[in-house]
């Protein structure tokens, strides 16, 4: 089954939708945008037409009234393409206000040459200038950087190297904290470390026993998952020591 993109909302590049497609054989269409879940909504409009169990009430903004009528009229370009996948990088690069990280693993991957260099005694030299890079444009337009880390102490090699690293981190315009473990044990922290981004989407990254990134992320811009997000990443960062006051041991 073949689907036609007409557009999509140029206004929302962090969550990639609204959009709206068409079926080129049969004229019907697809609608993509927020589920409405607001209960006045609903009972506001089953007076006019009852919610079947298996229909949802999808919310399109004004500013797609024009997108929608090329749907109607069939006046759009046949062949347009859509931003694809989301990618948490484009996230970043697209931020307005604010990125936050919570990181509370204790080793990513080890496979890095830096870090073997580093475990054998050598200075674990790593190139990261394609993220100061993006920091530091972002820093630039009016963003704020954050990340924190909850750790355990003493800390793993890795840990270990990461902290050395993290001074480029620092020049770039990222501010950065470590929390141990033991100052967050009545903290609810979720399953997975996370980005979230000008405080409206949330995004989980997801890595293997091994500490190796798996690829796998999870967005979401429900506004309550947000906040709580938001809330907990503000607990560990009221806790957490700026790096330039943390050693680690």
């Amino acid at each position: 089954m073949a689907l036609d993109f007409v557009g999509m909302d140029p206004d929302s590049p962090d969550a990639k939708c609204p959009a709206v497609f068409v079926d080129p054989e049969t004229g019907d269409f697809y609608l993509q945008g927020k589920t409405v879940t607001d209960p006045k909504i609903l009972a506001e409009i089953a007076k006019h037409s009852p919610l079947g169990a298996d229909e949802a009430v999808v919310r399109q903004p004004a500013r797609m009234a024009g997108v929608l009528a090329e749907a109607a009229a069939g006046t759009y370009e046949p062949g347009r393409l859509g931003h694809g996948e989301v990618d948490l990088l484009d996230l970043l690069r697209g931020a307005r206000r604010s990125a936050v990280h919570l990181e509370m693993r204790e080793t990513y991957d080890t496979s890095v040459a830096g870090f073997q260099d580093f475990l054998a005694g050598g200075p674990g030299d790593y190139d990261m200038s394609s993220w100061t890079k993006l920091v530091a444009e972002g820093v630039a337009r009016g963003v704020r950087f954050r990340r924190a880390r909850v750790v355990s102490e003493p800390v793993t090699d890795y840990i270990r190297w990461e902290h050395m690293l993290t001074t480029h981190n620092i020049e770039a315009g990222e501010e950065v904290r470590w929390l141990p473990r033991r100052q967050a044990f009545d903290l609810l922290l979720p399953g997975a470390d996370f980005w979230i981004i000008d405080g409206r989407l949330v995004a989980f990254n997801f890595s293997a026993g091994d500490g190796a990134d798996t690829g796998e992320e999870e967005f979401s811009s429900d506004p309550d998952l947000v906040a709580r997000c938001v809330a907990t990443f503000e607990h560990v960062w009221e806790r957490a020591t700026p790096h330039a006051d943390y050693a680690v041991r």
